[in-house]
């Protein structure tokens, strides 16, 4: 199995990557587009396409990421989990009836 190291996603580097590129070619259709299916494979429009896809797929993952650490951390801080763990430690094999709402 990877470790988290090998999931992690850098848009920065991506978009270091693949800027010269986009530079250099200036404009191209939208990936997967009509007009991108139809440019021939060799031509620099169709790559720099794929390169701003695989831009933009980037910052949605590491986007994705940092919110869940956010999240992670929010949850983290929102109780005393080892307190909790230890009360429910110490009720094992306590009836606890249910309360009809």
């Amino acid at each position: 199995m990877a470790g988290i190291e090998s999931r992690t996603v850098d848009w920065w580097s991506v978009h270091l990557y693949a800027e010269p590129t986009l530079t250099e070619v200036g404009s191209w259709p939208m990936v997967g587009s009509l007009p991108w299916q139809h440019l021939p494979t060799d031509d620099p429009a169709k790559l720099a396409a794929v390169l701003d896809a695989a831009r933009h797929w980037a910052l949605r993952i590491e986007n994705n990421q940092t919110a869940r650490a956010v999240a992670s951390h929010e949850i983290s801080a929102a109780a005393d989990w080892s307190g909790i763990a230890t009360e429910i430690h110490r009720r094992r094999g306590v009836y606890i009836p249910r309360r009809i709402a």
